[in-house]
């Protein structure tokens, strides 16, 4: 319909720039996902969840300080602060008996608006200071003392412990399973908003995953025989896709449980950022602790990442690296369809005053990023120190975060949704090298995706278009449709490696007749 404008409504449009051969004000752009989430870590080496009165104080401390995220320890070192998961509670004396934290705590912080991402320690296998004490514990029956049925990441030499920790290996088929199965509990148990995947890594140093039947599932699919050197490109290549196949099954297993579910991954930033993804292949991220969360993001199997950007202010250079990246982190979060993924610049609150927090916070912003702050337990340097209490601690970092222009000022709750998923996911089995298979996705008879098997014969694919889909693998095909919202699991598919027969001897023809 046509607007016609006379007298002193045709000269307001005049003032106002509107009218005839006026630009219409352009609509603001839509700000990234996650840029709204406030969160914070809540960690469980202090108080903070182990009662319900710690739990109820930690939840009201949030929500007075205008958070709208909780991140929450649930699975610590493959034990739980909660009583429904496939692992087992955790021992500590100071855990309230009969009380379940995650349930509490989920309860408490969605009264209040806040989310609350179920936080997993997922290699995490014990501490050797404070061992988990009750007879199911993973460590008992697959620790340092079970020979053949141990599940620990080790040095060449067969050492386990990095500090006083023990970690589980991904390659190992049976560990991966258990650690997706944990994650999967949560969810199935609990009406969590989201995990976040931590410690989805091997240990610094390069140095790890030379357990017998992880090299002897290296040598199977690769054909490299001997051992292989902790800096042999291949070898680090192999071991980073044990991570990455992992976290693949987690996202995966999850989302077909919970579309929505908000699948998260706390990512490492060590030292000088790159700039670009060639340059992120040298940094220690990717060629010694083995992650590859660009590569995570690019696959639809995180919907955010928070990276725990841990720098300090006092020092210059670091400054430099926060920024740096938080700007890297930006450029590359989208996956291959094209959707944006959120991206949350996790800070050190511990290592720094509540100034350098507040100004570390603002500039995460700038960059389009959410915030959340390490820890709870811990808000400030002083506190971390022992000379200030977490009291005292939060109040102050409170007050410059609530500051007009603060990070927290005016926050509401974050009720963004999860990039839709859609996928599907599957498992080979009926062979001795399940692990390796190189799976196909085609759909309209164009190769929309590949990827390799697991140890244990699983693959996957997220962020596929919607339609029938077409899964080939070792000459096998099914067919099946990726919804418009979902990951559909497909049947297992029988393989058998076949064997070449050697042909019969075929007999010398008689001599021709003259």
């Amino acid at each position: 319909m046509a607007l016609f404008l006379s007298g002193r409504a045709a000269l307001l449009s005049l003032v106002l720039g509107v009218g005839a051969g006026a630009q219409t004000p352009a609509t603001p752009p839509a700000p990234p996902p996650g840029a709204a989430l406030r969160g914070l870590w809540v960690d469980a080496f202090g108080p903070g969840l182990h009662t319900p009165a710690q739990v109820k104080k930690t939840v009201d401390d949030a929500a007075q300080l205008g958070m709208n995220t909780l991140f929450v320890q649930a699975i610590r070192r493959a034990d739980c602060l909660c009583l429904k998961a496939s692992v087992p509670p955790v021992s500590d004396p100071e855990l309230a008996p009969g009380f379940d934290p995650l349930a509490a705590v989920t309860a408490q912080a969605h009264a209040r608006g806040l989310k609350v991402i179920a936080w997993i320690s997922v290699t995490g296998a014990a501490n050797t200071a404070k061992p988990n004490t009750r007879p199911g514990h993973v460590f008992r029956a697959h620790g340092p003392a079970a020979g053949a049925a141990s599940w620990l990441s080790r040095r060449p030499d067969g050492s386990w412990q990095e500090g006083r920790d023990a970690w589980l290996d991904p390659a190992i088929p049976e560990a991966a399973d258990f650690m997706a199965q944990a994650a999967l509990s949560l969810v199935r148990q609990y009406p969590v908003d989201g995990v976040q995947l931590d410690r989805i890594r091997y240990p610094d140093g390069g140095a790890w995953g030379y357990d017998p039947k992880t090299l002897a599932r290296y040598r199977a699919e690769t054909g490299r025989p001997g051992m292989p050197a902790p800096g042999d490109p291949l070898w680090q290549g192999w071991k980073r896709q044990q991570v990455s196949n992992l976290v693949r099954r987690i996202a995966l297993e999850t989302k077909a449980v919970s579309p929505r579910l908000w699948v998260s991954a706390a990512t490492i930033t060590y030292q000088t950022p790159p700039a670009d993804l060639a340059a992120f292949q040298k940094t220690r991220t990717y060629a010694d602790v083995l992650q590859d969360w660009p590569g995570w993001m690019r696959a639809g199997w995180l919907d955010l990442n928070v990276l725990m950007n841990y720098k300090r202010d006092a020092l210059p250079q670091q400054t430099g690296w926060f920024d740096g990246w938080n700007a890297f982190a930006r450029r590359v979060a989208v996956r291959t369809d094209g959707t944006p993924v959120a991206v949350a610049s996790g800070t050190a609150m511990y290592l720094n005053s509540p100034a350098v927090t507040a100004a570390q916070a603002a500039r995460a912003l700038n960059a389009g990023l959410g915030w959340v702050g390490y820890s709870y337990r811990t808000p400030t340097l002083d506190v971390y120190g022992e000379r200030q209490t977490a009291t005292q601690g939060l109040r102050a970092v409170g007050t410059l975060l609530r500051a007009p222009g603060g990070a927290l000022n005016g926050v509401q709750p974050w009720t963004e949704a999860a990039p839709v998923a859609r996928g599907l996911l599957g498992r080979v089995t009926g062979v001795a090298v399940p692990g390796g298979r190189r799976v196909q996705a085609w759909q309209g008879g164009v190769l929309v995706a590949e990827a390799d098997t697991d140890g244990g014969g699983h693959y996957g694919f997220a962020a596929l278009p919607p339609g029938p889909t077409e899964v080939r693998v070792g000459g096998q095909r099914w067919t099946d449709t990726v919804p418009a919202e979902g990951v559909v699991r497909l049947p297992d598919l029988l393989l058998r490696d076949l064997k070449a027969v050697p042909a019969a001897p075929v007999p010398a023809l008689p001599p021709a007749r003259p």
